[in-house]
């Protein structure tokens, strides 16, 4: 039974920022890179969960570290070397716990949005299309179906909201006030083209990528992709021979999960349910299904 690693403290480095699920530390001596690492944590809702999904963080730098390289060609990234014993003498001492979870990268400076890519009416913008037709600045067809896809994909980016609060999306004319016009377009250029390579890849893997959320920073003025890439925590996985429109397909993420806790008395805030060992085991089923997929 793998341990689960819910919490990372290594002593000799400097926790930077702890987030949902990754820990960040700065490496003294080493201005210029970060030591990412992923733990079990997984969120929901915007709330972490108390109960961890062992193993979870090993495949999420597993698909990121193979979508990095896939994607290489299309950006730039902020991988160095997620080889343990390249990193740095300050991490030799934790490279039991580093090695499979951890990546040292660049350090950038993270743009203020989350840049979310759409090929398919699921999720919050089907709730929201419902309403509306018109979804964060673009006006829909009449009469689309549940997980229809779209024409050609949609960039809707997205605040980036403190932990523990919700992110909102956001118009293109919105992103261009937050980061100027001419950048907003080199965004959404960019987010669109990763999300084409990746969706055609996975679908060839049996996998459709509904939608995901990419980030991107900035390094000697160029965008560069960081964080983790097209992850089940990140994107909606659906696989092919199960999916049809007009019904939400099942996944290989994390909507298991929210699915779960839609159906308890709890109102997404903090502090979170308990979360049974079925459901544990069945989510880190779902993640382990989407690495084997895509990358065989």
């Amino acid at each position: 039974m793998i341990s689960p690693v819910t919490y990372t403290e290594f002593p000799t480095l400097v926790l930077k920022h702890r987030g949902k699920v990754r820990d960040m530390y700065e490496i003294p001596g080493h201005d210029d890179t970060l030591l990412m690492v992923a733990s079990d944590r997984i969120s929901a809702y915007d709330v972490i969960m108390d109960d961890p999904v062992p193993g979870k963080g090993a495949v999420l730098t597993r698909l990121s570290l193979f979508w990095f390289d896939l994607l290489a060609g299309i950006v730039d990234n902020h991988l160095i070397t997620a080889a343990v014993e390249e990193f740095p003498a300050a991490c030799q001492p934790y490279a039991d716990q580093l090695r499979g979870r951890s990546m040292l990268v660049r350090k950038t400076r993270p743009l203020p949005v989350e840049c979310i890519v759409r090929g398919y009416l699921s999720g919050s913008f089907w709730s929201a299309y419902r309403k509306n037709r018109v979804v964060c600045g673009f006006e829909l067809p009449a009469g689309m179906q549940e997980s229809e896809p779209f024409a050609e994909p949609l960039f809707t980016p997205s605040t980036k909201a403190e932990q523990g609060a919700h992110d909102e999306n956001i118009s293109l004319t919105r992103l261009g006030e937050l980061v100027g016009v001419e950048r907003a377009g080199q965004i959404g250029t960019i987010c669109v083209e990763l999300y084409r390579r990746a969706a055609d890849y996975a679908r060839g893997k049996g996998v459709i990528i509904a939608d995901t959320k990419f980030e991107l920073g900035e390094l000697d003025g160029k965008l560069i992709l960081i964080d983790e890439v097209l992850t089940p925590d990140s994107s909606r996985f659906w696989p092919v021979e199960q999916y049809r429109p007009g019904v939400a397909p099942p996944s290989f993420d994390k909507q298991f999960l929210r699915d779960y806790l839609s159906g308890l008395a709890w109102d997404k805030n903090p502090p979170p349910p308990p979360l049974p060992a079925d459901i544990i085991e069945k989510t880190r089923r779902r993640y382990e299904e989407a690495v084997l997929r895509i990358t065989g």
